[in-house]
Order: C-alpha cells, then structure tokens, then sequence
C-alpha cells in the first residue's frame, strides 16, 4: 500500500495533510515530515483543542510541543464554543504566518472544510442549542435523526450524535437543511492540487491492539487524575466532554463503574470511534496517499 513513499519525496514548501484514525500514529508522522522539511505541525482533531485534555486526547507532550513548532492545540476552554468555521479562520492565520502548514488530526469535516470549502452557516442561537441538549439528553439520537431532511441524513455519519445535533440545529435554527448549506460553499482554502494529502489506513487488528496498549499507557500517564480534575466542572453536553474515555472515567469517580470496567468500556469506545473514522476515511479521501503504518 505504501508504494515507496518516503517523506524526503515531499516538497520542504508543500503544505501536507495527516489523516487517519485514532492511535494510528498521525503524529509521529507529521513531527518527522516537520523535523526533516520544516514547518509546524497544525492540528487538525476537534478534541485536541481543548486545554482540559492533554493525556485522553493524546495532545502532544510539553516537550514534543517544545520540540517543533505546533499550532492550535489546548488554546480553547472547556465550555466555549469551537466549530469547524472557527479552526478553519484560525488555520487560514496559521498559514499566513509563513511556515509550511503540517495539518494533521482525524476530524474528517476539518479536512474537508479546507480542501473543499466552507458553508457560510449561521451560528445556532443559545436557545436552539439547549432545547438540542435536552432532548439529546431525554431521547438520545433518534428523535433527532428523524426530523431531518433525507438529503442531510444521506450525507452526515448518523452514527455520531455531535454530527446529527449539528444537523438538527441547523436545520432548527435556519429552515434549512445542512445538505443545502454545504451545497454553497465558499472557495478551499487548500485545494487537494497544492498539498501533499496523506492518509493512514492500518490493519484493523494492528490498530484495535495499538488502542488497547494506548489507553493503559494514558491511564499510567495521569488519565484518571486527568479526569479528576474535570470532575468538578463536567458537563456532559459539552463538546469538550466527547473526549474518548471521559465519560467513562467520570463515571467511575463518580461510583457508577468499578475501574476495570472504566477502562474495558473506554477501550471499546476508542474502537468503535476508529472504526466510524475508517469509514469517513475510506468514503471521502479515495484521492489520498494511502500509508499503512504497521508495515
């Protein structure tokens, strides 16, 4: 799959794209392209975001981020607000500043906003978004889902509950369906021509053992005491809560789990976000460098 690529064949002032699923090793990736190119490496996972998680998240390390250059990690508060539209005017300052771009992360809507383009979306009004959470909270994801348009529920990951709220507000706040939106996109920012776009696509059984070994290694590093200290705060509506792993050591501290089952259950949820990440990945990046990382 790997076909002799090599990361010396890549342009030092070509703009490259990571993607891949969680625990495949994007990073590792994108800080050698960085340390033999140049550059600095732009995040580009819409939970890496948030400064209350650096361990479950799997940010950089302090010393990694001192390392190379980094861009948009752990700049936003646990309950603010961060869209798509917000990392893609934050990446565009980035780019501006000079240095080779290394966008790297497994937000597949991220990547598309840039290569593809951005739907001028309004923002959801406060309200629209609390009457979202609480039916959220009371009926889960089919109520929901079934409001929306077939055009949007054709294109959204209906597995994901961020996407399909999204989708509702929108629909809710606007009267228009988000297939529609995205259907009037602005320009790309990098149009898939002018970047070097990778994408990681592992063996299933490779990957799952990868997450399993990643989340003992979280939890040695400070995960639960992570966790802990979100305790207090937590909100499980928030964005900022959909970290993998936090819901469940929540629950744990909160005597709902006994912490082997924490664990177990964290674990299985890692994978099954891998495995809705292979999915996107395999749909709708078909024009990427495919790498597989455990050759």
């Amino acid at each position: 799959m790997n076909d002799g690529f090599e990361i010396g064949s890549i342009p030092a002032a070509r703009p490259v794209l990571i993607a891949g699923p969680t625990a495949s090793g994007k990073s590792a990736l994108a800080a050698a392209i960085v340390a033999q190119g140049g550059g600095v490496i732009v995040n580009a996972d819409a939970l890496q975001v948030y400064g209350c998680w650096r361990v479950l998240t799997a940010r950089p390390s302090i010393a990694e981020a001192r390392a190379l250059p980094h861009a948009l990690y752990g700049h936003v508060g646990a309950g603010d607000d961060y869209s798509v539209g917000h990392w893609l005017r934050e990446v565009q300052g980035e780019i501006a500043q000079g240095l080779r771009p290394v966008i790297v992360g497994g937000t597949g809507l991220y990547f598309s906003a840039l290569t593809d383009g951005l739907a001028q979306i309004p923002a959801t009004p406060a309200a629209v978004r609390a009457v979202a959470d609480a039916r959220m909270a009371a009926e889960g994801v089919a109520g929901l889902l079934a409001e929306l348009d077939a055009a949007t529920t054709a294109r959204i990951d209906i597995q994901n509950p961020a996407r399909v709220q999204r989708a509702w507000e929108v629909l809710t706040a606007t009267g228009r369906g988000l297939a529609a939106w995205q259907d009037q996109t602005g320009p790309a920012v990098l149009p898939l021509d002018a970047v070097t776009a990778i994408v990681l696509r592992p063996q299933v059984d490779w990957l799952n053992a990868r997450i399993d070994q990643r989340f003992d290694t979280m939890m040695a590093e400070g995960a639960l005491e992570e966790a802990r200290a979100n305790l207090a705060d937590w909100v499980p509506t928030r964005a900022s809560s959909r970290a993998i792993g936090a819901p469940e050591l929540i629950a744990h501290l909160r005597g709902d789990l006994d912490l082997d089952a924490a664990v177990a259950q964290a674990k299985l949820a890692s994978r099954q976000y891998a495995k809705r990440q292979r999915t996107w990945l395999r749909n709708r990046m078909k024009g990427w460098i495919p790498l597989d990382p455990g050759v």
